[in-house]
């Protein structure tokens, strides 16, 4: 089993390392943009490098349904298909067994989706989940997983764990390992403590070179989701990276940092670019308010982005009451760019010493916006 992470300094349980791959180095911790089909939705690749990601996340679900992966591979990979040759990582499809489950038949082996599109009949085995992942060059592979729902009573969060961890075995057993690529497990187990510990034994028993937490950010809340970090991450082995699947705003970001999680991924700041909400160092704004229809103020003094060096609050909230399409875009480079250096602003603290003080000005400055960041 390939080690790729090192961890460099701590703070408490936060972490700063690195995680070597095939496709380049990752400084931790670090969030990843979510580009699910092959694009980080409004960005273009240079857009998405300029905001200092080093790391995108693609998803083997909505890719295996178009453009196709075995067409993605002979096109030359993931990587050239989107213009990316940095890192990528892909989620196995596991999150769509739970959030399509009007469209799928699940069993013992594996998943039958109807696809969202067309309707169409598709089989998801943790084999075929590999392959695929395998076909479109994924620089770090996800095990197939059922993502518990919640709320889940024990009975239905262990059955649903088991199941995770049988395909867990089947996709390592799937795997080709190669120099620099990496296969992470998924610890599942609701939020329950005795079953969160049993799936990570099951998944250090296997061996990963990576293990992501799974199952939260489904509705259960910051606090429980902070809860079930706390009894779940001092399970998982320290010399490998800690991923925290799905999350999140960045009180999230801080709050997983804080507990030792290393990698991060999340549609919000791209989700909300699209529709007005800003993440910022003073906290988030609602451009559409009306508060902003003659504010020259930059978005955010403290950030280097085009929408916050070229532009004023009052052009972004006029180039959304206008429907304009540049509005969705300068807003998703603005909340991409404040996301990476609020992670670049955590990993310096932290080898710096002064993480605790750090987290507490980045947190004091979230008060001249509508809500806290």
């Amino acid at each position: 089993m390939t080690r790729m992470f090192e961890t460099e300094a701590t703070q408490g349980a936060a972490r700063a390392g690195v995680l070597r791959t095939a496709h380049g180095d990752v400084q931790t911790p670090v969030f990843m943009p979510v580009g699910t089909v092959g694009t980080v939705k409004a960005m273009t690749a240079d857009a998405v490098r300029s905001t200092g990601a080093s790391i995108v996340l693609g998803n083997t679900y909505h890719l295996m349904l178009r453009p196709g992966a075995e067409r993605v591979a002979r096109l030359g990979g993931l990587h050239r298909f989107m213009d990316w040759p940095g890192p990528i990582l892909t989620d196995s499809g596991g999150f769509q067994v739970m959030s399509l489950a009007k469209l799928r038949k699940m069993d013992a082996d594996g998943v039958t989706f109807q696809s969202h599109i067309d309707g169409s009949s598709h089989r998801l085995t943790p084999a075929r989940s590999i392959e695929i992942q395998h076909l479109l060059d994924a620089t770090i592979t996800m095990a197939l997983d059922e993502c518990t729902p919640f709320p889940a009573t024990p009975d239905q969060a262990l059955a649903s764990m088991r199941l995770s961890m049988d395909w867990a075995l089947r996709s390592k057993e799937a795997f080709v390992a190669r120099p620099g690529y990496g296969l992470f497990g998924i610890v599942q187990g609701s939020v329950y403590p005795e079953l969160r510990a049993q799936s990570a034994a099951a998944l250090k028993a296997i061996g990963f070179e990576g293990y992501a937490i799974g199952g939260l950010a489904v509705g259960e809340g910051q606090a429980e989701m902070f809860n079930v970090l706390d009894f779940t991450v001092p399970h998982l082995p320290a010399d490998g990276p800690r991923y925290l699947m799905g999350v999140g705003t960045p009180d999230d970001l801080i709050g997983g940092v804080q507990r030792g999680v290393d990698m991060f991924d999340c549609v919000m700041p791209t989700r909300a670019g699209r529709t007005a909400r800003a993440y910022t160092s003073l906290g988030v704004f609602n451009l559409r308010n009306a508060r902003f229809i003659d504010d020259a103020a930059p978005l955010d003094p403290h950030c280097a982005c085009p929408a916050c060096t070229r532009h004023s609050r009052a052009y972004l909230h006029h180039l959304f009451r206008a429907e304009e399409m540049l509005g969705p875009m300068l807003l998703t480079w603005h909340n991409i760019t404040y996301y990476q250096s609020l992670m670049r602003g955590l990993r310096a603290s932290i080898v710096d010493g002064r993480f605790d003080a750090h987290v507490a000005t980045v947190r004091a400055g979230w008060t001249a916006a509508e809500e806290p960041a």
